[in-house]
């Protein structure tokens, strides 16, 4: 069976209150874990916590459907249940807003462009445990938050490349540019230089402050892979595939160049000694999650839940409006 496939349910639990099924059906993916009757989500997820732990470990994520969760502020309520001390968005690398409450919208890239599959935070030494989507309002066509499980992505990438990257690790160079991409104000959230020279320190990132080009360069020394804290499964686990130059249309691309030089780049990444990431490798990469990818249709009222480590997320192209909500704990 495709990954591609729209959910299929093949029941393998049934509460009184909930139905619960695997996603795809034949396959170790999702659970989707649907209402049969009206129900107080919040007292439920209080009383199935462990089953929301449990299934999180070996599926590494949930999609919880007929909810009753109409608003951003039960969303919030609801989040604060499976993980009581949500994430400020700090460190950032795309735009997002605020909704209050430490919920942000997700990213805010041109409805035509697709986000790669990435597990959040993976290009920095810190990262949340769980994510959390809301679907306030679904897409009109595509919009889709396709998910792929770390552990099978990285049984499919050649384990020469493994080596190569777990040998070298993943270096991160981003430049802070005025009017090009985002801010270092936005990104460190701050306008305080100290606060962000105090930031980099304690977070192993080299910064410099520069008198031409870019205001700011920072290069960071990254993980290629992880061991899952709980489980102890070995995970892919970085953003080398989206943070290099190549995952942006050539015409991007030519512009960029053009305006600030290829060394000045908003963010590029490379081989942990400096060394450039082969394009061949880049694309084998972004192969394995292409086959990896499961998708679905989201609906509103739709909460999904993934463990970080074990799932990576991203964005299908849209049209019309589409209000998904992200807490990160």
């Amino acid at each position: 069976m495709s990954n591609h496939n729209h959910l299929e349910k093949d029941q393998v639990v049934s509460q009184s209150d909930v139905s619960i099924y695997t996603y795809p059906a034949t396959e170790k993916g999702i659970l989707l874990i649907e209402a049969k009757k009206s129900i107080n989500p919040i007292e439920w997820a209080k009383d199935n916590k462990n089953l929301i732990e449990q299934n999180l470990l070996e599926h590494g994520g949930l999609l919880l459907r007929g909810f009753n969760i109409n608003s951003l502020s039960e969303f919030n309520k609801f989040s604060q249940i499976i993980c009581p001390s949500l994430l400020e968005y700090t460190y950032r690398s795309t735009p997002r807003s605020s909704l209050g409450g430490k919920i942000y919208t997700t990213t805010e890239y041109p409805a035509d462009q697709s986000i790669p599959l990435h597990n959040e935070n993976a290009y920095s030494d810190s990262w949340p445990e769980k994510i959390m989507f809301f679907c306030a309002i679904p897409a009109k066509d595509g919009g889709e938050t396709p998910i792929a499980d770390s552990r099978k992505v990285l049984k499919r990438i050649d384990k020469e490349i493994v080596k190569k990257f777990e040998d070298k690790g993943v270096l991160y160079v981003r430049n802070y540019s005025p009017g090009v991409d985002l801010s270092w104000q936005e990104v460190f959230q701050t306008e305080d230089k100290q606060e962000v020279e105090k930031y980099c320190l304690n977070h192993s990132i080299k910064s410099f402050w520069n008198q031409t080009g870019p205001e700011l360069t920072t290069k960071q020394l990254c993980q290629v892979t992880l061991l899952h804290p709980i489980t102890k499964e070995k995970v892919w686990f970085n953003q080398a595939h989206l943070f290099h130059i190549s995952s942006l249309n050539k015409e991007l691309i030519q512009a960029l160049i053009a305006e600030v030089g290829e060394k000045n780049l908003p963010r590029n990444s490379f081989y942990g000694d400096e060394t450039p990431i082969e394009e061949e490798v880049l694309n084998h990469i972004r192969e394995a999650y292409e086959k990896e990818m499961i998708t679905f249709r989201w609906q509103r009222g739709d909460i999904m839940i993934l463990d970080n480590v074990l799932m990576a997320h991203g964005r299908k192209p849209y049209s019309g409006e589409r209000k998904i909500a992200v807490a990160m704990g």
